[in-house]
């Protein structure tokens, strides 16, 4: 019974230091809006472009994505939700260009978009564990299912029709 206790939520699982663990995603937002500068320089209509997708473009009407990016670094908490749309516009501006998040950005707008996805997508990984092979994380139970990060990405944001596949292991 004591090795059971160990899955339930709330148990006695030995605890680490979770001093940095905390929901604002301000710095992580920055990150990508940076990252989505690099992408779209010398292209100022791909910078307004992002900025709509990842519906920052009321709020920073008229800056220019560094600007944003220091401004929300500055700026209040920011929560999930604005981190995953920011991830997906990234992903839609880089098309088939490499983009690199960090683990921590990739694998909270993956765990997010799990939750958002439609219907017909969560069926196909709803009971699977979602293994990110150049991240380093994972989530779920039952069969895995390995990708890198990007391509669970796309699929988990409607931006690619391809399912991370079954892994034979």
């Amino acid at each position: 019974m004591a090795d059971l206790s160990r899955h339930l939520p709330l148990s006695n699982r030995p605890r680490g230091d979770e001093s940095g663990v905390t929901g604002d995603r301000r710095h992580q937002l920055a990150e990508v809006v940076r990252q989505a500068h690099l992408l779209s320089a010398g292209a100022p209509d791909a910078a307004e472009r992002f900025l709509l997708d990842a519906r920052l473009d009321r709020e920073f009407h008229g800056q220019t994505l560094p600007e944003v990016a220091d401004a929300l670094d500055a700026g209040g908490r920011r929560g999930i939700r604005p981190l995953t749309e920011a991830v997906a516009a990234l992903l839609r501006l880089a098309g088939s260009r490499e983009v690199v998040l960090d683990p921590l950005t990739s694998g909270a707008a993956a765990l997010y978009a799990v939750t958002r996805t439609p219907r017909d997508r969560r069926a196909v990984v709803g009971a699977n564990t979602l293994h990110a092979t150049d991240a380093g994380w994972e989530f779920g139970r039952g069969p895995v299912r390995e990708a890198p990060a990007r391509q669970i990405l796309d699929f988990l944001l409607g931006l690619g029709d391809v399912p991370p596949p079954l892994s034979p292991r």
